[in-house]
């Protein structure tokens, strides 16, 4: 899961995307003090041992 944190004058918003690829192109037009993150769970499929 990708996170976009937009800082404002007086709020914070944040905005969830499934792929990076999206997060991306969206972060490209957000104006302002933003910042991209992407959040893994340990149970997430890539973290799981075969």
């Amino acid at each position: 899961m990708w996170i976009i944190t937009v800082y404002s004058k007086n709020s914070i918003k944040m905005f969830e995307y499934d792929t990076e690829k999206e997060a991306r192109a969206k972060f490209e037009r957000i104006q302002g003090c933003k910042i991209l993150s992407e959040v893994i769970y340990f149970n997430d499929y890539c973290l799981v041992e075969s």
